[in-house]
């Protein structure tokens, strides 16, 4: 097999963007450019061809496209640890579960792109769970409607993962089934990659710290007919919706989740990595409202870059449940659940706080 040169494969993916007649596994040029661009950046900067020897092989159109999404937003060690055999095997299942489920054709494809073929859900070892849960779950759920369908996966993730508190690391969704507990974060990652290799999108949901009671929680919300709905992992209920954590979200300060590579879906911005999205949901959840803080010297000067912390009381600590910096107005926004937060802020050795609840914050002052 020829060896593909770095600079050679950048000019195949230029290639590939100008191509206005194939069918792209990111339609819109403007979403696809950024991803070329990013992945071109990158794989300049590793420079060794011999960690994108996936795209030597014979691949469809997109396949390549779906497998450079990927190769842009996928952690280092991802790339370093895994063959491209077994990013490519990963895009052909999801193809696959987009072909043969019934609902396939009707995702859309941001879902589909951020929320079925990202193979990590959190910091778990990656491992072959999409293929072998395909082909145990799909003839289980190839003859039910979406809604339910999300239903029988969680009972068959409760068949095979029961509650049980563990470390903090999280254990790989096969580690689990093998073991046959885990926490929440554990039994979140794993009906996360369940719904996926099924094809349906789905996302782990995570509270930083209750704001009723000391203590966090993760569980999953799985896309069904145009909407997000929520459910327990391994924790099946005869409807969605429906959890023993109702009441404490429906009271909840802030809930987020965190989505592969970068995403343009209707809910709020918290951060932006490199590789990632963290999107606010608490909407989902609990009547929230709006803050605004505004960041001031003693001398009422707008004060830019400022690092702004919301911190909810939890284990006996002010404990951040959000960070951002302030804007050249000197103003961060928040969309929070209604309670009390204590707002910090800091800069080059100076700071200010003050306490908030449902009111708009003015002249947070630096001491």
């Amino acid at each position: 097999m020829r060896r593909i040169t770095t600079s050679f494969f950048i000019l195949i993916l230029i290639f590939l963007s100008s191509c206005t007649n194939t069918a792209h596994f990111i339609s819109d040029k403007s979403e696809r450019e950024i991803v070329y661009r990013e992945f071109n950046e990158r794989a300049s900067k590793l420079d060794n061809d011999s960690l994108f020897n996936v795209f030597n092989k014979e691949v469809t159109p997109l396949e390549k496209e779906a497998l450079t999404f990927l190769y842009a937003y996928m952690p280092l060690s991802d790339i370093a640890d895994h063959s491209g055999d077994y990013f490519l095997e990963n895009v052909r299942y999801s193809m696959k579960a987009k072909e043969e489920m019934p609902w396939g054709k009707v995702i859309p494809e941001r879902e589909f792109r951020h929320f079925v073929l990202p193979i990590r859900v959190n910091n778990e070892n990656l491992d072959d769970s999409r293929k072998v849960f395909y082909e145990e779950l799909k003839d289980r759920v190839k003859n039910l409607s979406l809604h339910d369908a999300v239903l029988e996966v969680n009972h068959w993730c409760h068949e095979k993962v029961v509650y049980t508190p563990s470390d903090s690391r999280t254990s790989s969704p096969l580690a689990s089934v093998k073991t046959a507990y885990g926490r929440c974060g554990e039994e979140s990652t794993f009906t996360v990659a369940a719904l996926r290799s099924v094809g349906i999108p789905a996302r782990q949901v995570y509270t930083p710290r209750w704001a009723h009671t000391d203590d966090n929680h993760a569980w999953v919300e799985a896309w069904v007919d145009g909407k997000w709905f929520f459910l327990g992992a391994c924790e099946p209920e005869p409807v969605l919706n429906l959890g023993w954590f109702n009441a404490p979200a429906s009271r909840g300060m802030l809930m987020h989740t965190k989505v592969f590579g970068r995403y343009n879906g209707p809910e709020e911005k918290m951060y932006v990595n490199p590789r990632y999205t963290e999107i606010n949901v608490t909407d989902n959840y609990a009547p929230t409202s709006k803050v605004v803080v505004k960041v001031t010297d003693k001398d009422g000067n707008n004060v830019e870059n400022a690092k702004v912390d919301f911190k909810v009381y939890n284990y006996a600590e002010f404990y951040t449940v959000a960070s951002k910096n302030s804007d050249k107005n000197g103003e961060v926004s928040l969309t929070a659940g209604k309670g009390d937060m204590l707002v910090w802020a800091y800069k080059d050795g100076k700071f200010g706080y003050k306490k908030y609840h449902l009111q708009k914050m003015t002249g947070l002052w630096l001491y």
